[in-house]
């Protein structure tokens, strides 16, 4: 399995991006997805992670915000084949590294409680419930958490 920061734009990697939001959509009304569009996940202040398969296929990606108050989880996907290999973790600790390496000391994120192998992944990587931050409304239909480190 091989890490890298790649643009979002290509096309392995927004059908992964489609197939995260048809999947999200199963879960929960549009007006409950919180999630950044392509010209979003384009802007300089974002961190873009693809995991590919010895092979070469994209199997999985996320993203990090860096903002001067935290870095913000975004977009975080693995295809379902793929999953249950620590892609996700994988993915999580390259882009934190990324992100503490552009001086993000604290992150973030907001995921769905629908979602159990998500918050159990966060919550063993030291991610722990808050409550809404930034823009986001307190919404039943998510789960906010953060993380700070050294």
């Amino acid at each position: 399995m091989k890490i890298s920061f790649e643009t979002p734009d290509q096309p392995e990697v927004i059908s992964l991006i489609a197939d995260l939001d048809a999947y999200q959509l199963t879960l929960y009304p549009p007006e409950s997805v919180y999630a950044l569009d392509m010209a979003s996940l384009k802007q300089p202040n974002v961190l873009f992670a693809v995991a590919r398969s010895p092979e070469g296929a994209a199997v999985g990606c996320g993203a990090i915000v860096v903002t001067p108050e935290f870095g913000e989880v975004k977009r975080m996907f693995v295809s379902p084949a793929a999953r249950g290999q620590g892609v996700a973790r994988r993915l999580l600790g390259a882009l934190e590294t990324e992100a503490q390496e552009r001086g993000v000391s604290r992150f973030m994120l907001e995921t769905g409680p629908y979602q159990p192998e998500a918050l159990a992944l966060y919550e063993r990587l030291g991610y722990a419930r808050r409550g809404p931050y930034a823009d986001y409304p307190d919404d039943p239909l998510s789960v906010f958490m953060e993380k700070r480190v050294a």
